[in-house]
C-alpha cells in the first residue's frame, strides 16, 4: 500500500512538472505565433517601401532630366535660326 502511495505521489508530482512544462510551451508558441504575424507586417511594408522607393527615383529621373532636355530644346533653336539666318542671308545676296 506505501508503495502505491509513493507512485501515486511520483505520479503526481511528475504531472505538475508537466503541466507546467506544457503552460510554458503554449506560452513560447503564442510567442512565436505573435513573431511570424510581426514578420509578415514587416514584409508587406517592405514591399510598399520599395514600391514607393521606384517611384521616387522616377520622379527624381523625371526632375534632373528636365533642365537638360530644356537647354538641349534652346540649343535646337538656336541652331535652327542661326541656320535660317544664314540662309536667309545667303538668299538675300544671291538676288
Amino acid at each position: 500500500m506505501e508503495d502505491v502511495s509513493a507512485k501515486l505521489a511520483s505520479l503526481e508530482q511528475r504531472e505538475k512538472s508537466n503541466t507546467h512544462r506544457i503552460d510554458k510551451l503554449e506560452e513560447r508558441q503564442d510567442n512565436l505565433e505573435k513573431l511570424t504575424d510581426t514578420i509578415s507586417v514587416l514584409a508587406n511594408e517592405q514591399e510598399h517601401i520599395k514600391s514607393d522607393v521606384g517611384e521616387i527615383k522616377a520622379d527624381v529621373k523625371t526632375l534632373t532630366d528636365k533642365p537638360g532636355k530644356r537647354w538641349d530644346a534652346m540649343i535646337d533653336k538656336a541652331t535652327w535660326a542661326l541656320v535660317g539666318g544664314a540662309i536667309t542671308f545667303a538668299l538675300s545676296q544671291i538676288f
